[in-house]
This record gives C-alpha cells, sequence and structure tokens, in this order.
C-alpha cells in the first residue's frame, strides 16, 4: 500500500479532540467583571497558572477568558510527551545554562513529579503512564551523539540506560534503529486533550471562573490594576497572566520574540494483536529519532501509534491560521517515513492527520517576565516541550506577580531572554536557510556547514 492510500480515510482533526468525553464548551463573558488574577489563555500555559493560584490562595478570585475552548490549540493536540526536562533537552540546557543544569534538571524531576501528584489528586483521567522516552539512533553518526550524550548526563548524576541495536529492538522493532539511550522515569505519555479538560474540571472545582469563547482583544492600565477588553465585555483585574503563546502576546514588545511553526502528525487505526506483537513495545515508552528533523511516536492507550514531526513549516508573515492545520504533503512524508521504519506495518491505515502551531523562540525553550510595573506576568517560547514545562512556567508567573525571589525566579534561565527574531523578510529567508541546512546535515552524516556553525556560534544553533 502506498502512503497515499493508507491515509485515504484519514480523518482532518485531531485524533484526542474528538474524544466523546470532550465536555461541553462554557458561556462567553457578557458585560464587565472584576477579579484578584485574571488569566488570559485556556492552554496548559493558562490552566496551570489558574488552578496553581487557587492552591496557593483559596480566597482569590480567578477569572480565565478562553478565546474559542480550553485545550482546543497546542494543549490539545500535540503528541503527549510530558517531560521533566525545563530546556527542552538537556542538550539545550547544557549549552545555554551549564553552571545551572543540576539545578534545572533537579526542578524540572520536581516539576513532573507534581504534575503527576495533581492528576492522582484530581482524579484526572489522562491515560497517563510514566513509561519513558527512548532517544534512537537510526545514522551512525547519531549513535555516537547519544553516547556522548550519555556520558554528559551521568556527569550530572542523572540515570539513563544506553542500549545497542538488539536491545533497542527487544524494546521496540524496528530494522532502522541502531541503538539509543532510554529515560525511563524523565518522561510520561498522556491524552494531551484529556489533560486539559481534567486541568478545566479541577479549577472549576476550585472556583475558578472560566468564559471560553471569549477572546481577550486589548490589554490596558486602569487605576491600580488592569482592564482587559472582550467582544461583548471587559474584565478588570489587579493582577494578569498571559498564557496565549503561539498568538500574538497583548503586551506587543513580546511578539518579535515568538514565531508560529507548523508541526504535524499521523493517528493509525488501532493495531491488531498480530501487528502489535510485530513491534513488541511492550514498555510503551516515547520514541523520538535523533536527526534534526526528527520524527516523535508513541501508543496510545487504544494501541494505535501516533507519529508526528519531521516537517516543521514556518510561513511568511508568522500568521497562524486554521487552513495551516492540513498539509498534505506532510502528510504523505510522514506516512512514507512511517512505513520505513516499521515495514512490517504494511497495509496499516491512518485514521487521522492533523497540525498545529508551535511558539518558537530562538533558544527553543520558554522565556518569562513582567510588564506594566508587574501586573502583568508572561511566559511563552516552550518549542513543543511545553506540556510538562507550562507549569513550572504558571509557578515562574505566578512567583513574578507576587514580587517573589523564589527558587524559579533566581535561575539566570528565567532571568535572561532569548534573542527577538528579525523583521521580515530577513526572518523568514533566516528560517529556511536553516531548515535547508539541517536537512543537508541530516544527510551528509550531521556536518554543520558554515551557516548552522554561525547560528551556533550566536547561540542559535538548533538540532532535534
Amino acid at each position: 500500500m502506498d502512503s497515499a492510500r493508507a491515509l485515504s480515510d484519514a480523518r482532518p482533526t485531531p485524533f484526542w479532540l474528538e474524544d466523546p468525553g470532550r465536555p461541553e464548551a462554557l458561556s462567553a463573558l457578557v458585560g464587565d467583571t472584576t477579579c484578584d488574577l485574571l488569566v488570559v489563555g485556556g492552554g496548559y500555559s493558562g490552566l496551570w497558572t489558574a488552578l496553581i493560584a487557587k492552591e496557593r490562595d483559596p480566597g482569590l478570585d480567578v477569572v480565565l477568558v478562553e478565546g474559542h475552548e480550553v485545550g482546543w490549540a497546542a494543549s490539545g493536540r500535540n503528541g503527549g510527551f510530558c517531560a521533566a526536562s525545563l530546556t527542552h533537552g538537556f542538550g539545550n540546557g547544557l549549552q545555554r545554562w551549564p553552571a545551572e543544569l543540576a539545578e534545572l534538571e533537579r526542578q524540572g524531576a520536581a516539576n513532573l513529579q507534581a504534575i503527576e501528584d495533581t492528576v492522582k489528586r484530581y482524579g484526572i483521567d489522562c491515560e497517563w503512564e510514566r513509561t519513558g522516552e527512548i532517544d534512537v539512533a537510526t545514522q551512525p553518526h547519531q549513535l555516537e551523539e547519544l553516547h556522548e550524550v550519555a556520558e554528559a548526563v551521568a556527569r550530572y548524576g542523572l540515570d539513563v540506560t544506553v542500549l545497542d541495536a538488539d536491545e533497542l529492538r527487544a524494546q521496540v522493532n524496528s530494522p532502522t534503529f541502531l541503538g539509543g539511550i532510554w529515560d525511563r522515569d524523565g518522561v510520561a505519555m498522556v491524552h494531551p486533550a484529556k489533560l486539559a479538560w481534567g486541568l478545566k474540571a479541577a479549577c472549576l472545582a476550585q472556583g475558578v471562573r472560566i468564559f471560553e469563547r471569549t477572546r481577550a482583544t486589548e490589554l490596558g492600565e486602569y487605576g491600580s490594576g488592569m482592564a482587559v477588553r472582550t467582544p461583548y465585555g471587559r474584565v478588570f483585574a489587579r493582577r494578569v497572566a498571559l498564557g496565549t503563546n503561539v498568538f500574538p502576546s497583548l503586551v506587543k514588545r513580546v511578539r518579535p520574540y515568538v514565531v508560529p511553526v507548523y508541526d504535524y502528525a499521523l493517528m493509525t487505526e488501532p493495531l491488531t494483536d498480530a501487528q502489535l506483537a510485530s513491534i513488541g513495545w511492550s514498555g510503551r515508552q516515547g520514541l523520538g529519532d535523533s536527526a534534526n528533523q526528527f520524527h516523535y511516536f508513541r501508543l496510545s492507550a487504544d494501541n494505535r501509534i501516533l507519529w508526528g514531526g519531521y516537517d516543521a513549516v514556518y510561513h511568511y508573515g508568522g500568521r497562524v491560521r486554521g487552513e495551516y492545520d492540513q498539509r498534505p504533503e506532510t502528510f504523505r512524508t510522514l506516512a512514507g517515513n512511517f512505513l520505513r521504519c516499521f515495514p512490517q506495518l504494511e497495509g496499516v491505515r491512518f485514521s487521522h492527520a492533523w497540525g498545529g502551531a508551535i511558539d518558537t523562540c530562538t533558544r527553543f525553550s520558554a522565556f518569562f517576565d513582567t510588564a506594566y510595573r508587574g501586573r502583568v506576568a508572561y511566559a511563552a517560547g516552550f518549542t513543543g516541550l511545553g506540556v510538562g514545562a507550562t507549569r513550572f512556567g504558571a509557578e515562574v508567573m505566578l512567583d513574578l506577580l507576587a514580587g517573589e525571589r523564589t527558587e524559579r525566579t533566581s535561575l539566570e534561565m528565567v532571568r535572561s531572554k532569548p534573542l527577538p527574531f528579525p523583521p521580515e523578510p530577513v526572518r523568514w529567508a533566516g528560517i529556511e536557510i536553516t531548515k535547508w541546512s539541517l536537512d543537508r546535515s541530516d544527510r551528509n552524516g550531521g556536518h554543520r556547514n558554515l551557516w548552522l556553525r554561525a547560528m551556533d556560534r550566536l547561540g542559535l544553533g538548533f538540532d532535534s
């Protein structure tokens, strides 16, 4: 079966959002209201901020506004990899914050455990599985690089398991796998939309007032607080936390720091027992290959395979549009790569194909700050690893709004910012040259050309 035929019945919608447990949307805000804390955005970033704010101070009046429905954007359409890393992987953290990486890893592990504890405390049914993740080498140079990473990780006292080809294929059987490293405890698999919906229910149970279909359109000072305008009313708040991430920030000076990059994924039909036996995967780990243009893949609760990544598409002007969620040429590429990885699954069909925008910044991990003399806080730039890190970002925003110096706000990672992206057309040209160079690197034994080496020296170098 060719890749086009395997895609012929794929529904153009995120698999996770079609779950029958999807809650009904709440009413929009009509008229004016006041509160102590307004949270803008109903993805993970906003939901964690609202919930933790109520847990810190149950008497706080918290309002959350969401322009569409809770969890409909990145939080409901990602791969469901909930990682401890706050720095978009150990390698990125080592390059950027080596002096505090041990502390970043410690706080990241505590943050992941706090997510698991919250899931249990509120009884959130989100198919949580603490099975870890395996980084896979499919080229000889990647195998060498993974061994170097394993040695560096060990120097920081972190525990990973190095797998040779046979050991890896005993876990997940693909003829393309040459070896890998398994982080057994630092990543959990989750149904991403169910996590968002569960956090929504927890917020409501704690007294957060949530208004969906309520887009925040304007932010400004009002007396000693802030005012946010919505289509049918206004919210007057003492403090505001912005969790809008990939969407244009209400603090306009933040916008040059973030660009939307579109990521795409496929979901197979449920595997039969025989198909599942042909690939093994009894440990149900998440997997990702080590190329610059990398794939991530995992099993769902009903034994489908989610297969995503590879293409990262930036559209000139940085627009976020629903029409970009579908890209047939990328879906066909993904399907072909899937069958090369798992040729024993020839004949499997894909049930869903979708895309979505990732909030990308030049350092590939989140940044944080305040505006309006500390009355507004924001976190953005998670670059595709936000399922776990957004909870940490929520804690940072609340610390900043409280004016507190904490173990989080003391971090250089929190106190510094990435470089902004240049304006168009330089932005588009730079991203396209970088993508071309990364593809050449993958095809040339990992060799980084002059452009990539220059980006490395500027702190803008990116490998997977």
